[in-house]
């Protein structure tokens, strides 16, 4: 299984450079030669809950406008998360891709990595703690307009050591 998430993981990676790369050579057509003019900074809220299961997590983001249908940029993420009896802190940072296919619809690629502070009990010895880097490759599309996007992402690498319960996670991104 670990094998295949390193294959899925390689070939995210490879289309989001190659993405990246093609829109960087057709982005050249655009008339703003200001850097900063394309640059539009916002981010996302996330609001998980279920049996026994609650996350929260907040990631402000910048992202360069390359043309009226790509994006890249970074984004920070902070999570909180209690499931059953454990409880998860999460920090760590990602690289974001947007495609809007049509101007309602966008198709997104993320790459993040978590720094994971969990406290949960063990038989015998109360709030043992656990820290640990946990990536996640994830793929999503949402509904909205240029400014507001309302979707669902799915986590290529989820595994039970992730800070989500499971691989599909709803998502709200707002740029200015």
């Amino acid at each position: 299984m670990k094998f295949f998430k390193k294959i899925v993981l390689k070939k995210c990676l490879l289309t989001i450079i190659l993405l990246l790369v093609a829109h960087l050579g057709m982005s050249q057509n655009n008339a703003s030669g200001d850097f900063w003019s394309n640059v539009r900074y916002g981010g996302g809220i996330g609001l998980g809950f279920g049996n026994g299961f609650f996350n929260g997590s907040i990631s402000p983001s910048a992202i360069y406008q390359f043309n009226d249908k790509f994006s890249a940029g970074t984004q920070l993420s902070f999570n909180y998360a209690e499931i059953n009896d454990d409880t998860l802190f999460a920090y760590g940072g990602s690289l974001i891709s947007l495609y809007n296919v049509i101007p309602a619809i966008q198709l997104s690629a993320e790459i993040e990595t978590l720094r994971i502070n969990r406290t949960f009990d063990v038989l015998g010895a109360p709030n043992v703690e656990e820290n640990y880097w946990s990536p996640a490759a994830f793929v999503g599309a949402g509904y909205g307009n240029r400014n507001f996007m309302v979707g669902v992402r799915y986590n290529l690498l989820n595994d039970d050591r992730s800070i989500y319960p499971n691989g599909i996670i709803p998502f709200v991104r707002v740029f200015f």
